[in-house]
């Protein structure tokens, strides 16, 4: 297992990289498939004291991506924090994991169309997004490659919840379709799907 750890503005010194790497290898006892752990340390001396030093974590499971940042004080505090949510993260993954394998999964609670209702984007709802107003000719400031792998919707919605995004892309393992899963304001899930 690699563990990278490096800082945004700057060199992470000796003695927080060694308590970072002992603090984060506890995240082993949850799956013995970890690959990779990153944390990114950055510093906003532009930000109140009480957020200005931030702690990111990635961890990199097969088929699977856990994320967890948070803001404290100083660095340890921030590691300690988002080392809380990476673990109860880890242990949902692992729970699920060997639900899955004593065959304990729920089959009724699926966030497909379920009742006939669409959870396509209804035509209103971009309008409704942006206030009425068009959006000022938008640019794009980041863009990001990631691999779609096939999976169903509810492993969808499990990793659009670990990485705490509000959509997540994926190919759909009945379909072999691409698909995007994406949080709606009312807090369900919506699903797009490619047609042909």
């Amino acid at each position: 297992m690699d563990i990278v750890v490096v800082g945004k503005h700057g060199e992470v010194d000796g003695d927080l990289r060694a308590t970072t790497v002992e603090k984060v290898e506890r995240v082993n006892k949850f799956a013995n498939d970890v690959r990779r752990i990153e944390v990114d340390y950055a510093h906003h001396p532009t930000r109140r004291a009480e957020d200005s030093h931030t702690c990111e974590i990635l961890v990199h499971v097969r088929q699977h991506l856990v994320k967890g940042s948070s803001a404290a004080v100083e660095f340890g505090a921030a590691l300690d924090l988002t080392l809380d949510k990476v673990e109860q993260q880890m242990r949902r993954l692992h729970e699920r994991r060997i639900g899955r394998r004593n065959g304990a999964r729920a089959r009724g609670a699926r966030a497909t169309n379920g009742g006939g209702a669409d959870a396509g984007v209804e035509p209103g709802e971009l309008a409704e997004a942006t206030g009425g107003v068009p959006p000022a000719a938008p640019t794009v400031v980041k863009t990001k490659q990631v691999s779609v792998k096939p999976m169903d919707v509810d492993e969808a919605a499990l990793q659009m919840e670990m990485l705490g995004h509000d959509f997540f892309v994926f190919t759909r393992v009945d379909s072999g379709r691409s698909a995007v899963l994406y949080r709606r304001r009312d807090g369900q899930l919506g699903l797009i799907e490619t047609t042909a």
